[in-house]
């Protein structure tokens, strides 16, 4: 798949499959994320918790995005990259961008109208302070089928 057409696919999209490894074996879990152009980067945020801690130890990390129509219709990404936590003024931005970004996302994909970040993501509010992270990303690889 061409670069453009994964950069595509990243910016489109705003739930992946982030991958780590702790304890010497794979973990893969389902995300929020926005993917920063400009930066080019994915910035996400979570509370603390057996994620955070593994990426801390291990920071490469890949995320997997898709999108499946059908058996012979599909795309998907694989975006290899370094985590890294962000604090203070500069994760306040992060999460600013993020929630943003996720919302023109939405709005754009699916034509839901949203207000707030809380309409996508109940850790705000139920688990305090989140721990805002980016991806640097080091690789893309891409694969597609259309029929």
């Amino acid at each position: 798949m061409e670069d453009e057409r994964q950069l595509e696919l990243l910016h489109n999209n705003y739930v992946g499959h982030l991958a780590f490894i702790d304890q010497g074996g794979p973990y893969i879990i389902p995300i929020t994320y926005y993917y920063d152009a400009k930066g080019h980067r994915i910035i996400s945020y979570s509370s603390e918790g057996h994620k955070i801690r593994a990426m801390r130890k291990n920071p490469q990390v890949s995320l997997c995005v898709d999108e499946i129509d059908s058996v012979n219709t599909w795309r998907s990404i694989l975006v290899h990259g370094e985590f890294e936590e962000v604090a203070g003024p500069d994760a306040r931005h992060l999460l600013h961008m993020f929630s943003n970004g996720v919302k023109k996302v939405i709005e754009r994909k699916e034509q839901k109208q949203l207000k707030f970040i809380s309409e996508f993501s109940s850790k705000l509010e139920s688990e305090g302070i989140p721990i805002v992270f980016r991806i640097k990303i080091t690789e893309i690889t891409g694969k597609y089928r259309e029929s």
